[in-house]
């Protein structure tokens, strides 16, 4: 079953000032992190995400009108930061691998199971990709 790791924390410009040098000792734990998940095999997919000050949102209003603003939707000091998708055995194995995530103190891990909708007939775009190439 996959599993949406989703990386909530607080944004700042902390990361902004860094010399390449601290950010490259930053990424470390995130770099090992990672290459545990995939050589485990329960890697599908992840990324950093831009801060949400670059965010721009379509809001589906009554009648189908879409509005489309600068800047995230929810109005929240702590936002997404980025996602892990992992292919796991079970709700216990996705919260092992969310303990280990090496987010900040306050920061948090939201472990979502995604939905498998291939019983409703829908043909997962991704997995066709694959088997092709």
């Amino acid at each position: 079953m996959k599993y949406l790791l989703l990386l909530h924390g607080t944004e700042g410009e902390e990361q902004v000032n860094l010399t390449p040098e601290e950010m490259a000792a930053n990424m470390e734990p995130w770099n090992r992190y990672t290459n545990d998940v995939v050589r485990s095999g329960a890697f599908v997919g992840g990324e950093a995400l831009h801060p949400s000050s670059s965010a721009t949102t379509v809001r589906h209003q009554a009648g189908g009108d879409r509005i489309v603003s600068d800047g995230p939707f929810a109005e929240t000091k702590e936002q997404i930061g980025g996602f892990y998708l992992l292919e796991c055995k079970d709700l216990d194995e996705a919260l092992e691998w969310a303990r280990k995530v090496p987010v900040g103190e306050g920061s948090a891990v939201e472990v979502r199971p995604v939905v498998d909708l291939s019983e409703f007939g829908y043909e997962d775009p991704n997995a066709a990709s694959q088997a092709a190439g």
